[in-house]
């Protein structure tokens, strides 16, 4: 089994985690709708690339209003 020869330093192991910070979701924005969904997701109304995929089922809040 391999073994490190010396100890690696606080200044190395912090440049080492420096780029594993999280970043914010990338957004797209749906051409016919305009809804903003997560990139390769479909939006909450069931459509994709502005197209309708999926009868998505209303719920009742909302046909009440």
């Amino acid at each position: 089994m391999a073994v490190q020869k010396s100890k690696k330093s606080k200044s190395k192991k912090l440049q080492k985690r420096a780029h594993q910070s999280l970043s914010n979701p990338t957004l797209s924005t749906d051409p016919v709708t305009g809804e903003r969904h997560l990139r390769h997701q479909m939006t909450a109304d069931g459509f994709y690339r502005g197209k309708k995929i999926v009868e998505v089922k209303q719920s009742e809040e909302t046909l009440e209003e």
